[in-house]
Order: C-alpha cells, then sequence, then structure tokens
C-alpha cells in the first residue's frame, strides 16, 4: 500500500497510543500527511501518566514515510477542535481521513459494576471521552472533508454491531459509550453519503496495545507468555492490523458500500487481503462467539 495514499491528508483524532498511533503509522506508511492529536506532550502527560506523547507518534507517521503532525488537543473543549481544523485548512487546504479513535476511558471504566454501585463521576466523564469528543471533533471536521468528494469518516469502537447488540459489555456506563460510537457511524453514513463521503463505524480486536501489553507483563516479542494466565489472549492482534484495515478503506474507491456501517479489522483482512505484522489474519470476533463466549479451550486454529 505504499503511496497508496499520498497526496491525501488525515486526521486521526487520538493518537497518542494503541489504535490510534498504529492507524496515524499505517496511513503515514501509504503515503499521507497525518495530524495527531492528544492530550499527552513532552513534559506534560494526561492523567495516564504513561510515557507516549503525540509529538512520539508523528515522529513515527514520518519515520514511516508520510509526513506526521502533532497538535496537542483536548477534544472536549471545542475551541481547541476548532483551532485545530483551522489549521489543517490553512496549511493543507483539505480533509480526506477523519478517525474519531477519542477515548481515554480506561482508568475510569469499572469492571462489572452496576450503574448504582459505579463511581458516578468516573462514568459520566467517560461518556463524555467517548461521546461528546466525537461529537465536537466531527461537527467542527466535516465540512473540510466534504469540501471534496471522496472522504472516509471512521468512528473507531469496541465490539461490531451485531455482537454488543446482545452481549451487556463490561458496564452500564461502557456499554452505552461502545455503542454509542456505532450508532454514530450509522447516522453520519446518512448524513454524509449524500454528500459524497462514507462513514463506518471499526473495532479491533483483543488489542495488543500498549497498556494491555504492560498489564499482562509482557512485550510484543513474548506476549504468548501470558497465554498461560489468559489463554484466549491467543486470538489477539497487533494495533497495526486494524491500522491496515484503516488504509485498506481509504485506499478503496468502492467503500462507500462500507457505509453506515459496523466492520471489524478481521472482517477487513478478509476481503481486502491485508496482513497483521507477523502474517496472520486475526479473526477475534468469530472467535469470541464461537469458542470464548461458548467457554471452550482455547485455541485460534482457523481463526488467525
Amino acid at each position: 500500500m505504499a503511496e497508496a495514499l499520498a497526496g491525501k491528508v488525515a486526521l486521526v483524532a487520538g493518537a497518542t497510543r494503541g489504535a490510534g498511533r498504529a492507524i496515524a503509522v499505517q496511513l503515514g506508511a501509504a503515503g499521507a500527511t497525518v495530524y495527531v492529536t492528544g492530550r499527552s506532550t513532552a513534559g506534560r502527560p494526561s492523567e495516564y501518566h504513561r510515557p507516549e506523547t503525540v509529538e512520539e507518534t508523528a515522529a513515527l507517521v514520518t519515520a514511516a514515510g508520510g509526513q506526521g503532525v502533532a497538535v496537542v488537543t483536548d477534544h472536549l473543549v471545542p475551541a481547541q477542535v476548532e483551532a485545530l481544523v483551522r489549521r489543517i485548512e490553512a496549511e493543507q487546504g483539505r480533509l480526506d481521513v477523519l478517525v474519531n479513535d477519542i477515548w481515554g476511558g480506561e482508568l475510569l471504566f469499572e469492571w462489572d459494576s452496576t450503574v448504582w454501585e459505579h463511581d458516578l463521576d468516573n462514568g459520566l466523564r467517560l461518556l463524555r471521552l467517548a461521546v461528546e469528543t466525537h461529537a465536537i471533533t466531527s461537527h467542527y471536521a466535516l465540512p473540510l472533508l466534504l469540501r471534496n468528494p471522496g472522504g472516509l469518516v471512521v468512528e473507531m469502537t469496541d465490539g461490531t454491531a451485531e455482537y454488543n447488540r446482545t452481549r451487556y459489555r463490561v458496564s452500564f456506563f461502557y456499554d452505552i459509550a461502545k455503542s454509542a460510537v456505532l450508532r454514530m457511524a450509522f447516522a453520519l453514513g446518512h448524513e454524509l453519503g449524500p454528500r459524497g463521503a462514507t462513514a463506518v463505524a471499526l473495532t479491533p480486536g483483543w488489542l495488543r496495545s500498549e497498556m494491555m501489553l504492560d498489564h499482562f507483563g509482557v512485550t510484543e516479542d513474548n506476549w504468548r507468555d501470558a497465554l498461560e494466565k489468559v489463554p484466549h489472549f491467543c486470538i489477539s492482534e497487533t494495533p497495526s492490523y486494524v491500522g491496515r484495515a484503516v488504509v485498506a478503506l481509504a485506499a478503496d474507491p468502492q467503500r462507500a458500500r462500507w457505509n453506515g456501517g459496523s466492520l471489524s479489522s478481521g472482517q477487513l483482512a478478509r476481503e481486502y487481503g491485508f496482513t497483521d505484522l507477523d502474517g496472520s489474519r486475526p479473526d477475534a470476533w468469530r472467535y469470541m462467539v464461537e469458542v470464548q463466549d461458548p467457554d471452550r479451550p482455547a485455541d485460534a486454529t482457523g481463526y488467525r
């Protein structure tokens, strides 16, 4: 896919780490100019207190072959988002791809906690971070994206519409947040489709993000060491896998066929033929339905 997106301009909102960082890097590897945003900057980390910064992401984009531009932005502050879009307009005059990956809720949700047990302030902030930020970003960025036909909006979430429709996801607040993003893509599809653009919801599978690897006490080089304690981690994937999914969508002249839909990295890998970094094609959501949820022994054979 090298140079497949040469001349294109992308904004990855929420690109400090995880899927957002990998999506930005893969867009850069395809030749795009990528504006990357986040709240963690050199000398001023967000409440995550992690080492990754938005400047590092931009440098990785450039090293991959694109042009990375870091813009420290709090997407809960409309004025900052408006200034971000004005800067992209002034510097590039266009926006071809918008990836709404803003999240920031890992430290806020409480596993299997009812709405009356869950800390209310944390739950409401989670909803603001996961939902309000996406709405603010779309409000300001979409007029620029619509200036040229063929724009793509990717709403990042956790779980497909089919999977989440019948399953309780973690807690009341988490469930609502991820379901709302799925619905955002559906609604944006109705608003953007007639105007020549495409909106989709996209979910990775079990992501080997920096935080997940740290949580299990492993690295990308020895991640399989975690299988002894977490056997179903065998279906996990690198963040680059979903990054390649975004590139495939952005480079597809027929992507409008997905408009308003809910997609997964594994589904798009089968469609477009890309692989994860190790050459495999993890299909996590099919695995979860057929193996993990029925409590069968962990075995990724036939699923990656």
